[in-house]
């Protein structure tokens, strides 16, 4: 597909994870469904970071996450819906303008009781910079406690990370920021309490993290992106096994700016996969032309320093579309197994892709998995004229800014949810796309805006904003 010149590049992240109860959240995104009131449905996030709260005030852009709570039928937004604000009882704190609460969120059952439950981040709060923890229950998310605020609280909550691997520090949250990154270790408690934690500098970072077990030790390997540096197309990338104060030295062979986990071979060990969206600052040595994915294969060495990664590009065998310049492909990322096989899908946005004389207007790529050869055979896309998606192509509409996944309907066939940060002119949107019988289909899509959501047409950013901030 065709895309236009234009002036800047504008990297937009991403709602990432599996499908398994423990799957980890991972890069600047939207949480995964989760299953918070424990009736075996998974209920979807929708961030809506520039919500306008008109408790105790009238206070533009403090935000808001509403969750569309699973059934038998899916999500909808007349029935089973939930607006969560720092103003909602149970919740502490108090909204403020710009607070942006929602602008970064996670999944994981973090107290080991079997109801999910949501991390939510506030990295532009006046009062406080913040990540707080809404905890799951037969009644759906009704309580929330903050974290304990680390010494260091520049830009806390640029990313949230969670993920559930057993009890004890085998539970961790990561927390990305613009110098510090912060792991909280469990047990995590409804009352705030939590096993200790660890901060470690990471000195003008883009404040990206994730979570995988990439050597199956049964402990969350942590994942996290260094500064932008002007002679990378992306950020450094660092593996950290231990959550000491420092960080390893970053992976030798290349660079991106968000990152999410999952087995895309089927041999049981999770993989890291690195979207690096933005033009090669040095053409022929670093970055794609477009944008590229790296897949770091996870063994039970883990991530190496020096592993040379398998790179995926619009121009790659199998995969469609044309890498064109400013398409960030890999600005949205998620890993997730749609057609249940065992070897996990890489879900790809390019929110700037064109599609005929759409400029800007983004497309979704998945990359099947698969346990042996290259990938990118098989390759498939969405975008907003694919036969059943409600909308239409339009310009600046970032179809793709967010992509997830989880079954929402307990079929056993995992929806595909897809964010569009500019559709309506900003106040954004999300798809919904139903699981079919080998992989997602456009036929019987769902729209969310915040016309539907009854909320006010006030660039709410529904679905996320992701990386926008960056560039």
């Amino acid at each position: 597909m065709r895309r236009g010149s234009a002036a800047t590049v504008v990297a937009a992240a991403v709602i990432a994870g599996t499908l398994l109860p423990a799957a980890p959240a991972a890069a600047v995104h939207g949480a995964v469904p989760g299953d918070f009131n424990g009736d075996g449905y998974r209920d979807l996030v929708l961030p809506v970071p520039g919500a306008v709260v008109t408790e105790y005030g009238n206070f533009e852009q403090a935000g808001a996450v509403v969750v569309l709570y699973g059934s038998a039928n899916g999500v909808s937004a007349q029935s089973r819906r939930q607006t969560i604000t720092e103003a909602t009882p149970g919740v502490p704190g108090h909204p403020f303008e710009r607070d942006r609460f929602g602008t970064t969120t996670a999944t994981a059952d973090l107290n080991r009781d079997g109801y999910a439950d949501l991390v939510v981040g506030s990295p532009d709060s006046i009062a406080f910079k913040q990540v707080m923890v809404l905890w799951g229950s037969k009644n759906g998310l009704t309580k929330g406690t903050r974290l304990p605020q680390p010494e260091h609280q520049e830009d806390n909550g640029l990313d949230v990370a969670a993920l559930s691997l057993g009890t004890g520090s085998k539970t961790k949250i990561l927390i990305g920021g613009g110098n510090w990154t912060t792991v909280y270790k469990g047990p995590f408690a409804t009352g705030g309490s939590i096993g200790s934690s660890v901060e470690t500098r990471t000195d003008k970072s883009v404040g990206s993290v994730a979570l995988g077990d990439f050597n199956r030790s049964g402990s969350p390997d942590q994942v996290a992106f260094g500064p932008k540096l002007p002679e990378l197309s992306g950020s450094p990338i660092m593996v950290n096994h231990g959550g000491t104060q420092t960080w390893p030295e970053p992976l030798k062979n290349g660079n991106g700016l968000i990152a999410a986990t999952g087995d895309v071979n089927g041999d049981s060990y999770p993989d890291l996969v690195v979207g690096d969206p933005l033009e090669p600052a040095t053409p022929g040595v670093d970055g794609e032309t477009g944008g590229r994915v790296l897949v770091y294969r996870g063994s039970k060495n883990g991530i190496t320093r020096t592993q040379v990664p398998e790179v995926i590009t619009q121009e790659t065998v199998g995969v469609p579309g044309t890498s064109e310049q400013g398409d960030a492909f890999g600005a949205g990322l998620t890993v997730a197994d749609l057609n249940r096989d065992g070897a996990a899908e890489i879900v790809v946005g390019a929110p700037y892709e064109a599609a005929g004389a759409a400029e800007r207007t983004g497309t979704v790529t998945v990359i099947p998995g698969r346990r042996s050869g290259a990938l990118g055979t098989g390759g498939y896309s969405f975008h907003q004229d694919t036969s059943g998606v409600p909308s239409s192509n339009e310009a600046g509409d970032f179809f793709g800014t967010t992509v997830s996944a989880g079954d929402l309907n307990r079929d056993g066939r995992p929806e595909l949810i897809i964010g569009a940060a500019g559709e309506n002119n900003g106040n954004g949107a999300v798809f919904t796309l139903p699981g079919g019988s080998s992989r997602p289909t456009g036929t019987g899509s769902r729209v969310f805006t915040l016309e539907t959501l009854g909320m006010a047409q006030a660039d709410g950013w529904l679905g996320g904003k992701g990386l926008l901030r960056l560039l």
